[in-house]
């Protein structure tokens, strides 16, 4: 059973009913803007978020010790 043209008709209009064409037009435009900043976001350069972090020297230490604890 396949969608008709009227049944696409019918939802239609109630859905103007229901929120008016301010509402609509709106909310279209706010999802337009989340698709513009996702796509935005995704074309980020990724390099500035992998750059590696220091560790300091004395966190090693102090974990190579206490394994050698363990042991």
């Amino acid at each position: 059973m396949s969608i008709g043209f009227w049944q696409i008709a019918i939802v239609v209009i109630l859905l103007v009913l229901l929120f008016g064409r301010g509402k609509i037009s709106s909310l279209m435009g706010d999802v337009a803007k989340g698709i513009k900043s996702f796509k935005k976001g995704m074309a980020a350069d990724p390099t500035e978020d992998s750059t590696p972090k220091n560790i300091s020297e004395d966190s090693q230490d102090s974990n190579n010790q206490d394994s050698n604890n363990k042991d």
